[in-house]
């Protein structure tokens, strides 16, 4: 008896071990929502650009974690931006996650359909809004089947610096962010099945100009993930404004705009990002913590105030000069991620992720709105070079703003 006992004692002791491991889960999904037939492209402000082909598929995918009772989901769309009232869409369609805890970024290829509805010149646009109805349910598609394959894994999670010819800054080239995090998930098998790269860059190897649909670098990003054992990959971009672009200086001075650079660009930071990663240590049973803040932004620019108000899309009130918009502070382990409603100037990314708290600090960019550049009130209209910028930022109180109302996230998180 007392042999039995021992071992029913055992069992029950292994069982627990195994259900305190199990808490933590991970479960990641794709679909693909490439436009059959092709559709113009929007690289920014203006007409899109027709196209004659497409060189890889656009992709929505969803990564969701699980953990203490909190399951929080990030999901990475292959458009330029991917803005407030089209991520509310998705979330409405999802029922098992909390929609504060749905965060929806896009990676910035400036070779897919356009998400905001941009004046044409012809007084319309070309956003086609049964794609993007199209795209969002996908999107929640996505979501749910990452819910649905939920499986008990540890994380690793790493941050260093991306080396090799990989980005740089067009305004000064070395005022930029190197740095590179990862998150990846092991199943209990201990091979890894989900990759997260968080990496500054605009993926604008080929741009909208040469009649090809694409997620430019970001495809073979994620071929080179699985090829080398990575499992599925997934993309946020970080604090990528003001120009941080991927390096296609070739050696004559002029930039090499080819599929073969998409390659050559997205295998290596695959490649350094699998490498930073290797390294670290397993934990098996992170805690997840999400918190989040609506902002209110004052809209000072009239291009993008016309912009938003004259969008099929609704982007803005029309009797209000001002947009809400939604900041979240995640934890998971270690990390700390904080989300960015457009794209931040690279000083500014800087600044926040000293401010931060973790072990390793995430900024995802283009996150739960895509609300132009955003640069502070020193840079704001005061050099010639950032005049574009300027223009396409809502107004010189943005960046104070968002920069008070994150650190405000992170000071209450840093007191509880």
């Amino acid at each position: 008896m007392k042999k039995i006992r021992v071992i029913v004692l055992f069992a029950v002791a292994l069982g627990q071990v195994m259900l305190a491991c199990a808490e933590f889960r991970v479960g990641i999904a794709v679909k693909v929502v490439t436009p059959d037939p092709l559709m113009p492209v929007s690289g920014g402000v203006g007409p899109s650009n027709p196209v004659t082909k497409k060189q890889g598929d656009l992709t929505v995918r969803a990564l969701v974690f699980e953990g203490g009772g909190t399951r929080v989901a990030f999901v990475s769309t292959d458009f330029l931006g991917f803005p407030a009232v089209l991520g509310d869409r998705v979330r409405q369609q999802v029922q098992s996650i909390p929609p504060e805890h749905i965060l929806i970024g896009a990676t910035h290829t400036h070779s897919a359909p356009d998400c905001y509805g941009f004046p044409n010149g012809r007084g319309g646009t070309d956003a086609d809004l049964e794609y993007l109805d199209f795209v969002c349910k996908k999107a929640a598609e996505t979501i749910n089947e990452a819910v649905a394959g939920l499986q008990s894994a540890s994380i690793r999670i790493a941050t260093g610096k991306a080396n090799g010819k990989i980005a740089y800054n067009y305004y000064a080239p070395k005022l930029y962010d190197p740095r590179c995090s990862v998150m990846q998930a092991v199943g209990l098998d201990g091979k890894p099945f989900a990759t997260l790269v968080n990496y500054a860059i605009h993926p604008e190897v080929l741009g909208s100009s040469q009649g090809i649909l694409s997620p430019d670098m970001v495809g073979p990003l994620y071929d080179r993930i699985a090829a080398r054992g990575g499992g599925t990959g997934i993309f946020m971009n970080g604090a990528q404004g003001g120009m941080v672009t991927a390096d296609v200086r070739g050696p004559d001075g002029k930039d090499v705009q080819t599929w073969a650079e998409c390659r050559r660009i997205g295998h290596l930071l695959a490649d350094e990002a699998l490498r930073i990663v290797s390294s670290a240590a397993a934990q098996a049973n992170p805690k997840i913590r999400c918190a989040w803040g609506d902002v209110t932004l004052p809209i000072d620019s009239p291009m993008l105030l016309a912009i938003m108000k004259s969008s099929p899309l609704r982007l803005a009130k029309p009797d209000e000069k001002s947009i809400i918009t939604r900041v979240n502070l995640v934890h998971v382990g270690d990390a700390q991620i904080l989300t960015i409603p457009g794209e931040a100037l690279p000083n500014i990314g800087y600044y926040l992720k000293r401010k931060m708290t973790g072990r390793h600090n995430l900024l995802f960019g283009l996150t739960n709105d895509a609300l132009g550049y955003i640069l502070t009130k020193e840079d704001w209209n005061s050099f010639e070079r950032y005049d574009y910028v300027t223009r396409t930022c809502l107004g010189e109180r943005t960046a104070e703003i968002l920069i008070r109302e994150s650190l405000r996230l992170v000071e209450e998180a840093a007191a509880k």
